[in-house]
């Protein structure tokens, strides 16, 4: 199975979509935010290993904790995806902090900064 086809980008998504269910539904570890969320899941062709982008909603001690978290708790996860998901193999999962979503966030508010700066320079200026 080549790494973009069809078949491949259907298992990142199922496992994507049912890896998020774990984590919201299943975990119980406090170390992990509520605030976290699946980005997206790379499953190699294959089908051994996969990687997993997590983005958490906080400060930088609760991506951290929220990391350390999930991989104390990978065992668990590999199992409960096994259940969930009829494949040959069950991949082995690396978490991945993703700080996209934090980023877009940051670039959106430095935008609406600088836009209510022009606006006030402007208004300054017609005066």
């Amino acid at each position: 199975m080549r790494k973009n086809s069809i078949k491949n980008i259907r298992i990142n998504e199922e496992v994507m979509r049912e890896l998020s269910n774990i984590i919201r539904g299943e975990i119980k570890d406090p170390r992990i935010h509520p605030m976290t969320s699946v980005v997206a899941v790379e499953v190699a062709p294959d089908l051994k290993t996969a990687k997993a982008y997590i983005s958490v909603l906080g400060n930088e001690k609760a991506q951290q904790d929220t990391i350390a978290g999930l991989r104390s708790a990978e065992g668990f996860i590999r199992r409960a995806l096994a259940k969930s998901i009829n494949l040959r193999n069950t991949p082995q999962i690396t978490f991945v902090l993703d700080q996209s979503i934090e980023y877009g966030i940051a670039m959106s508010k430095k935008i609406d900064e600088v836009t209510r700066h022009d606006r006030g320079e402007n208004i300054e200026e017609e005066e």
